[in-house]
């Protein structure tokens, strides 16, 4: 009896951390979502660059990643942020929602940002906070032990409030940030869960690197490459990097590579002063290959109150 009572256990454990691992092993293991065009959307991941246009920004992006590929991750993400009165003090927000098989997260977060001027330079300091929704369907899962209490009800955005910092350091022509946006290690489902393959059952905080440049080639044609860098306790880091051309300061068209992971293209067109839209294709380079069709990225950027002073302000990035 006391042997069976341990297999159901082992049982139990070992489908609910599969279900932990469906949202935490990812990519190398990262847990947050990844974008291509991560350089268009910089303020998800630090806090320290709200204010960096000098003027009101919106960006909205739409991922499918793996198409084709049952369960895979379907991520939409929308920030916003501006320069207060005192230019200084800068705010905006962020919300991604990701899902991914029978999970499902939804983050909400505030950032701000104090910048130093120094010139044509500035230093930031960002904090953010908010709290992620935790979802998880598990009555789609079909248990080994019929009947089993501990699926029998799903868990309904479960809240994980959460707070990070971050620091940016940026010119006209260059910039390169650090930060953690996550900082807490919640718990992602109740009870004590066996440890299997190394799964943990908790959020595990990120720290990111980027950086960029812009080169003028011509007077027609820029190049800017930007490189990010993800770490994670329990994985390997992870490192991507673009090489991009803007021409006549309307079109930019590009490649990128994610280290052992994939490589893509990244196209973007500015429609106006307020308006421009991007996609960007990235191929896996894994196994994965053979099941899916690839990755696909949709942007819409908004620049609102753009005047002058937005010419001066580092708008490549």
């Amino acid at each position: 009896m006391q042997t069976l009572k341990m297999k159901k256990t082992s049982v139990v454990g070992m489908a609910l951390c599969a279900l932990v691992s469906i949202w935490s092993v990812r990519s190398f293991a990262q847990q947050d979502p990844m974008f291509t065009q991560y350089m268009f959307n910089t303020l998800s991941i630090n806090p320290a660059y709200a204010g960096s246009k000098d003027f009101l920004s919106a960006t909205v992006i739409h991922r499918s990643q793996w198409v084709n590929f049952e369960g895979a991750p379907v991520t939409q993400s929308v920030t916003i942020h501006s320069p207060l009165r005192n230019e200084s003090i800068s705010l905006g927000g962020s919300v991604i929602n990701d899902a991914f098989g029978p999970v499902k997260q939804t983050g909400i977060y505030l950032d701000g940002s104090y910048r130093i001027f120094m010139g044509n330079r500035r230093l930031s300091f960002g904090l953010k906070g908010g709290v992620n929704l935790f979802s998880a369907n598990l009555l789609d899962l079909n248990p080994l032990v019929e009947g089993d209490a501990s699926f029998a009800s799903n868990i309904a955005n479960k809240p994980l409030p959460n707070f990070g910092a971050g620091v940016m350091y940026y010119t006209r022509k260059w910039y390169v940030g650090a930060s953690v946006p996550k900082l807490l290690s919640n718990k992602l489902l109740s009870g004590e869960l066996p440890d299997y393959a190394g799964v943990n059952n908790k959020e595990t905080p990120h720290a990111f690197l980027i950086a960029g440049a812009v080169f003028d080639v011509n007077i027609y044609t820029k190049f800017k490459p930007t490189i990010l860098v993800k770490a994670v306790n329990g994985a390997p880091p992870a490192a991507e990097a673009t090489a991009q051309f803007l021409f006549y300061d309307k079109f930019w068209a590009g490649a990128m590579y994610r280290w052992q992971d994939a490589a893509g293209i990244l196209l973007q067109y500015e429609i106006n002063r307020l308006f421009k839209v991007g996609y960007a294709f990235d191929y896996s380079l894994s196994d994965i290959r053979k099941y899916s069709d690839g990755s696909h990225e949709i942007m819409l950027g908004f620049d609102l109150n753009r005047g002058k002073s937005g010419d001066v302000s580092p708008r490549y990035f």
